[in-house]
């Protein structure tokens, strides 16, 4: 990954973290957006070489901010690689969904995907190609009942991911994604706090364990350098086989 320049949002933790260990660790530099700019620092300070990173403060679900640090990030260095990954999530019977928090969930995960694609698909085209890649959901590809704000979301995630690989690949652009299972983040803390929740988890995967950031990160690290030249418009669960089976017993 050396030459390669990273933009990942949602990077001060968990999976958008890892990802940028990941990649920095075979040579890239990379840029991480998030809303908090001290946990962007802090995460940036676990880095062994301080000069491949550097942090931008900004929502997702603000268009005019995906724009401005795009065009920043690219300022430093031509944008090869982008990567979406910040997400919220919600959990309610769909008669009792609150309207504005359907939007604010369609606003992060959906169209903050889309901003960053957008804006930042010019700046790769501008540098002769490279890769998008997007962090889905086992919740786009089986149903979870009460999560009917972040089913819609990721399953819209994985559709945008095919229909701008099959656009944008005349520019030299792959673009996919990666549907993680459950992983042990801190977005997936209240389901780690119900025993019931997390062994029908267990029960719904082959390979029986919850998962790491780590799986995630070797995926999208593989899927976003040259390794994967010939991948594009794949939806890849790393789920431990969970995508075979059903969705979670929320009841």
């Amino acid at each position: 990954m050396d030459g390669q320049h990273a933009l990942i949002t949602g990077g001060g933790s968990g999976i958008g973290l890892a990802c940028a260990l990941a990649l920095a660790a075979d040579g890239a530099r990379v840029s991480l957006m998030g809303r908090n700019a001290e946990k962007l620092n802090a995460a940036a300070a676990t880095f062994s070489d301080q000069s491949r990173v550097q942090v931008f403060a900004g929502d997702v679900a603000d268009a005019a901010d995906v724009q401005r640090i795009v065009e920043a990030a690219n300022d430093r260095q031509a944008l090869t690689v982008a990567i979406a990954n910040a997400g919220t999530g919600d959990i309610a019977p769909l008669v009792a969904t609150d309207d504005d928090r359907w939007q604010q969930v369609l606003d992060t995960n959906l169209n903050g995907t889309y901003q960053l694609f957008k804006h930042a698909a010019v700046q790769i085209g501008r540098a002769g190609g490279g890769a998008l890649c997007a962090i889905s959901s086992i919740a786009g590809v089986r149903t979870h009942r009460f999560m009917h704000a972040y089913c819609a979301s990721k399953a819209g995630i994985d559709m945008l991911v095919r229909t701008s690989a099959d656009e944008l690949g005349a520019a030299g652009i792959r673009v996919n994604s990666v549907c993680p299972g459950l992983v042990d983040t801190e977005i997936a803390q209240g389901l780690f706090g119900s025993e019931e929740v997390h062994a029908d988890y267990l029960d719904c995967m082959p390979l029986r364990r919850t998962g790491v950031v780590a799986d995630i990160a070797n995926a999208v690290r593989f899927l976003c350098g040259p390794e994967s030249s010939w991948i594009t418009g794949v939806n890849l669960s790393v789920d431990g086989g969970h995508h075979l089976r059903r969705g979670p017993n929320y009841d």
